[in-house]
């Protein structure tokens, strides 16, 4: 490479890390105000990132940066991660510049107003309390689509955020299969004599002895919680992370249900893994994250279901659970397994069932999709919400908490999140039927506690590329083939025809 063209290239990976160091401190701030900070504290904490996002603003958008985008435009010889950094600028660049930095800045302030906001209606469970600020935050995102521009659906635009390369077109086709083949299983489900019993994970089970055996599995996992990380609890679970040593993650426990904080953990360690093992090289150039929320998701709900809710890895970890929980005494291993796999319709996304947890995505994804353009206003998700939920699972909520108020995502404005959980479960199908194809005998390992093996094949494969490929060009690169829902559809009718034809 031209001497001169190396040394542009460690001077705009420089200038990155300044806007790297800015965004960690947000985050960090976020982080603080989910978990340590006071109540009264709300209001200067929103403009402290009022302030910070400005800054980040500034240099996303300054005529260094156009000058560095204009510089490489016209380089030839860049390697992949060269020209995905220069990719990444010019699309955050272009993006961001359309958005009046005032506009910015009073948009991350009010959100963190409406996180807040968001506690207090859920914890009283009034609707009302929220509306105002979710109106405002829906209203900023329907701007800025008409800022960024957008091809076909508005929707698009938002979607472009989490998922390049995925729109409602190819979004409406994969829902609709994976929504047609859980709707025909789950009326199987329904039609059999067999229900496996869950009493026994609804006994009283000590937040203490919740936290051991976490750490058991997490240490399994080899999410370094404790060199690179920490766990922590927080009213709705979350990863956050400033650079590859510092990965956090929270929990909620509830001691009447032994899977929630359990399968939460494992899917949020997930997250973390994936955060840790972004090479060292990755920072300075904005590349140092997942591929995509979609990818993201993949990994976390690969390691909470597909194999944390597997016989093999219970194989293993059952008789470590019975050590320590004795509400188990008398369970079988089949009995505990089919348990935790119990398809069961539920208000709670977050506590869903893995057949019908796409169920509750797809209705958010319908609702979003409305509310960005202008099909439906703010004040009727109560009732349109209770309806998509009557209609795909059969159930109602009785207030506002277990029902249109148990997300926190949409208080801080973050539309186009949600399919990256669905699409999660696409892409992990698709990679395990990869990782089956690399491993003939995973699961016969994961029987022996050796989750390192799974470890290793995600790091080697999606992990140590961090966002140099768009998700398009990663499942292809790491599959050979696009995303598909095949994979995911066979793997629940088989494990579910399985366990439901006793």
């Amino acid at each position: 490479m031209d001497k001169c063209v190396e040394n542009k290239l460690n001077e705009l990976r420089e200038y990155l890390k300044k806007i790297e160091y800015i965004n960690s401190s947000i985050a960090l701030l976020q982080w603080d105000s989910m978990i340590n900070m006071p109540k009264k504290a709300i209001q200067y904490r929103s403009q402290m990132l009022g302030y910070l996002s400005g800054e980040s603003y500034k240099l996303s958008t300054s005529e260094e940066i156009k000058g560095y985008i204009e510089y490489f435009k016209d380089i030839d010889g860049l390697n992949d991660t060269e020209k995905a950094i220069i990719s990444n600028i010019r699309r955050e660049y272009e993006r961001t510049k359309k958005i009046p930095e005032k506009e910015y800045k009073d948009y991350v302030m009010d959100g963190s107003l409406s996180g807040s906001a968001w506690e207090e209606a859920k914890e009283k469970s009034d609707f009302k309390i929220f509306e105002p600020h979710l109106k405002k935050m829906v209203e900023y995102n329907q701007r800025f689509v008409e800022y960024w521009g957008y091809e076909g659906n508005k929707y698009n635009a938002l979607l472009d955020i989490y998922e390049p390369g995925i729109n409602t077109e190819k979004l409406d086709a994969l829902f609709g299969q994976l929504r047609d083949a859980i709707v025909k299983l789950l009326k199987k489900i329904r039609e059999s004599q067999y229900k496996p019993n869950t009493e026994f994970f609804t006994k009283s089970f000590s937040k203490e002895s919740q936290e051991v055996f976490a750490k058991k599995i997490m240490d399994k996992m080899e999410y370094d919680y404790k060199g690179a990380g920490r766990f922590d609890e927080s009213v709705h679970p979350f990863t956050t992370n400033f650079g590859n040593k510092d990965v956090r993650i929270t929990t909620h426990y509830y001691e009447n249900d032994f899977r929630s904080a359990l399968f939460s953990f494992i899917h949020e360690s997930g997250h973390a893994i994936y955060e840790q093992d972004i090479p060292d090289d990755l920072q300075g150039t904005l590349l140092a994250t997942g591929a995509s929320m979609g990818i993201h998701e993949s990994q976390s709900r690969f390691y909470e279901n597909i194999i944390g809710r597997s016989k093999a890895f219970w194989e293993f970890f059952y008789p470590k659970a019975l050590e320590i929980f004795p509400q188990f005494k008398g369970v079988t291993l089949d009995e505990f397994y089919d348990g935790i796999n119990d398809v069961n319709p539920s208000l709670i996304r977050t506590e869903a069932d893995e057949l019908t947890y796409s169920l509750h995505i797809i209705i958010r994804y319908e609702i979003e999709k409305a509310l960005i353009n202008g099909d439906i206003e703010v004040k009727d998700l109560p009732r349109i919400w209770n309806e998509k939920y009557k209609e795909y699972l059969g159930v109602e909520s009785e207030n506002d908490a277990e029902g249109v108020l148990q997300d926190v995502h949409w208080s801080d404005g973050s539309f186009g999140y949600f399919p990256s959980y669905a699409l999660g479960n696409l892409y992990g199908a698709q990679f395990l039927k990869k990782m089956e194809e690399n491993i003939p005998e995973l699961f016969t390992e994961i029987a022996k506690g050796n989750l390192n093996i799974v470890h290793n094949w995600l790091k080697d494969n999606i992990h140590k590329y961090g966002a140099i490929y768009k998700p398009v060009d990663l499942i292809k690169k790491v599959t050979g083939e696009e995303l598909t829902a095949k994979y995911f559809i066979d793997y629940l009718n088989s494990k579910y025809t399985g366990i439901y034809s006793k």
